[in-house]
C-alpha cells in the first residue's frame, strides 16, 4: 500500500468518528441556544453564553452552526422537523401520512396528531422569535418568512382537503387555509395549553372537532 493509499485509508477510518463528534457538538450548541433564547430572550443571549452553556469554545459555535441569526434559524427549523436537521414540510412523516389519507376527516386527524407533537417543542422557540423581531431585523425577517411559509403550506393543505370532495362549497380554499393557519399557530397553542392548562389530548380533540364542524360539508 502506498503512502497516499495509507493516508486515504486513515481518513476513511476516522471519518465516521469525526462526523459523530461534529453532530454531537452541533446538537449541544443548538440545545444550549434553544434553552437560552427561550429563557432569557434572543437579544440578551450572547454567543459566548451559548458556548459556555454547551461547554465549547466560541469559535466552535461559529464553526458548528454560525452566528446568532443562523443559530436562531437552526433552532427553529429543528424544532419544526423534530430532528437534528431541517426537513422540508412535504417530507415530514406526518405530512406524508396526511397526503396519503383518503378522507378529509382522516387528513385532519393525522394533521392535528402531528401538529401537537410539533407545537410542544416549537411554541416556546416561535414566541421567542416573535419577541426578538420587535427589535432585531434578522429575527423580524425570519418571523415573516416562516409566517408566509405556513400560509403557503396551509393553502396546499386546503387543496388536499378539497380534493376529497368533502369541504364546504361556500368556503374558498384561502378561507379554509386562513382558518387552519390561525388555529394551528403557536399563539393559539400557548393560550389554551400554556395559559388555560388544557392537556395536549384535549387540545387535539378540540381542533379535530372544530375543523370538522367548520370546514366539512357533512361533519
Amino acid at each position: 500500500m502506498t503512502s497516499d493509499d495509507g493516508r486515504a485509508a486513515a481518513r476513511g477510518y476516522h471519518s465516521p468518528r469525526r462526523a459523530e463528534q461534529a453532530a454531537a457538538t452541533r446538537a449541544a450548541v443548538l440545545a444550549a441556544a434553544r434553552e437560552l433564547f427561550v429563557s432569557q430572550g434572543y437579544a440578551r443571549t450572547t454567543v459566548a453564553q451559548i458556548a459556555r452553556h454547551a461547554r465549547v469554545a466560541v469559535d466552535t459555535v461559529y464553526a458548528a452552526v454560525g452566528r446568532k441569526p443562523a443559530l436562531l434559524r437552526e433552532v427553529l427549523e429543528t424544532a419544526l422537523s423534530g430532528t437534528d436537521a431541517p426537513v422540508p414540510g412535504r417530507q415530514r412523516d406526518y405530512v406524508v401520512k396526511v397526503r396519503a389519507a383518503p378522507s378529509a376527516r382522516e387528513k385532519i386527524t393525522l394533521y392535528v396528531t402531528g401538529l401537537i407533537k410539533v407545537q410542544s417543542r416549537l411554541a416556546p422557540v416561535f414566541l421567542a422569535l416573535r419577541d426578538a423581531g420587535a427589535t432585531d431585523p434578522d429575527s423580524a425577517a425570519l418571523w415573516e418568512e416562516i409566517a408566509q411559509r405556513r400560509a403557503r403550506n396551509m393553502l396546499e393543505f386546503a387543496g388536499d382537503l378539497r380534493a376529497t370532495g368533502e369541504l364546504r362549497e361556500d368556503l374558498a380554499d384561502r378561507d379554509v387555509a386562513d382558518i387552519i393557519w390561525s388555529m394551528n399557530s403557536s399563539e393559539y397553542w400557548v393560550l389554551l395549553v400554556g395559559e388555560r392548562g388544557w392537556s395536549t389530548e384535549r387540545f387535539a380533540a378540540y381542533l379535530i372537532d372544530a375543523w370538522t364542524r367548520l370546514l366539512l360539508s357533512r361533519p
